[in-house]
């Protein structure tokens, strides 16, 4: 895979950031250094590695899945500008 100047400019614009021309060229080469390292990974045979959570063998950290606290909907939703009952109300967004 390969970035060229006009996906670097499309990136730039999504992220609703300006860049200049020669920032934009050095950002495609390092784009592309980035995305062929990531290849570089698809070679690596993983067949048979089962996934970790860390180098460290370790039990996961794990609490319980209680309610310790609640019951305030009602005191948390008269802070909003608009709501109704206990659901807080928003302007509809379409693009």
């Amino acid at each position: 895979m390969s970035v060229d100047l006009a996906t670097v400019r499309h990136i730039a614009h999504l992220a609703r950031i300006s860049i200049s021309d020669e920032d934009a060229k050095n950002m495609e080469g390092d784009l592309n250094s980035i995305l062929e390292w990531v290849e570089q990974l698809s070679e690596v045979d993983t067949d048979g590695v089962e996934p970790m959570t860390s180098v460290v063998h370790m039990e996961m950290k794990k609490r319980d899945d209680v309610v310790s606290d609640g019951g305030y909907a009602e005191k948390i939703v008269h802070n909003a500008p608009a709501y109704e009952e206990t659901f807080f109300m928003v302007p509809k967004v379409i693009e």
